[in-house]
């Protein structure tokens, strides 16, 4: 049931949040949820600069005074939203002499069932004090990830796409987007493949499908040969059948801290036009 399910909210200090959390509001009333929490973080600017660099103290002090204020104002802005919208409301957040800003949200997504973020955050990285990179947060964190594209302030349900791979990533994927799918009108679970797999294709994507529509999703398949893109094929689809919610997995891995997606996974769902929901 929808109404235990806890929802987290990372909220960029110091930026404008207001279509994020009008997004996170609505989806909490509509789905009913039990509790929302509000999450944000920042590192002081003297952590983040290269250690042996020389910060004036007044830089220091001028830094902390704008970072409470701007955690003040993500909150504020938070409990006025999505205060009063569900039963319970809490809101997290820290100064980080230490650690990153994922490592923070990702200790504290235990507390959650599933993150929102806004994917205008992940072209916004020249101040990474304030920013995270989005597929740094869908890779470290353990849950999924609902990333709403620049702007959105309603999570259109009228139709979604699965974009199915046969990997574990994508079953968990579907798994953990159950109870949003069960809202949508209409699922679509589409694989982009070559040749000498459409066979098989249609018998994974009619199998994903079947299996929605045994837990009162309306979903069906659909299979589109190969031209060499499937990411570009993909969004085309998802244009075609007007989804506002696409559903897939994030296929990657990390090597001192850098990750490595692939193609599909960060054109297609960590820039959406309407949302998506990810998991690793």
């Amino acid at each position: 049931m929808t109404d235990s399910l806890t929802l987290m909210v990372r909220l960029a200090a110091g930026a404008a949040n207001d279509a994020l959390l009008a997004f996170t509001a609505d989806l909490a009333t509509r789905l009913k949820i039990g509790r929302v929490v509000g999450i944000s973080a920042c590192q002081p600017v003297m952590f983040y600069g290269s250690p042996d660099a020389y910060v004036p103290p007044q830089l220091i002090d001028w830094d902390r005074t704008q970072i409470d204020k701007e955690l003040r104002e993500a909150e504020d802005a938070f409990r006025s939203t999505v205060g009063g919208k569900v039963p319970a409301v809490e809101w997290r957040s820290s100064v980080l002499d230490y650690g990153s800003i994922v490592d923070f949200v990702a200790q504290e997504m235990r507390a959650a069932d599933l993150l929102i973020a806004s994917a205008a955050e992940d072209g916004t990285m020249l101040d990474r004090t304030r920013n995270v990179d989005i597929a740094d947060l869908v890779l470290r964190i353990g849950k999924p990830v609902l990333i709403a594209g620049s702007g959105i302030e309603r999570l259109d349900l009228r139709s979604a796409v699965v974009a199915w791979k046969d990997s574990k990533e994508a079953r968990r994927a579907v798994q953990d987007a159950l109870p949003l799918l069960v809202h949508a009108n209409r699922v679509t679970v589409a694989e982009v493949a070559p040749d000498e797999s459409l066979a098989a294709a249609e018998a994974r994507t009619t199998d994903v499908a079947r299996w929605l529509t045994g837990h009162g999703v309306t979903a069906s398949s659909r299979v589109d040969r190969s031209e060499g893109d499937d990411a570009t094929q993909l969004a085309a689809i998802a244009r075609r059948l007007g989804a506002g919610l696409l559903v897939g997995g994030a296929y990657g891995h990390a090597r001192l801290r850098e990750w490595v997606l692939g193609g599909v996974t960060r054109e297609l769902l960590l820039r959406p036009v309407g949302a998506s929901m990810v998991s690793h």
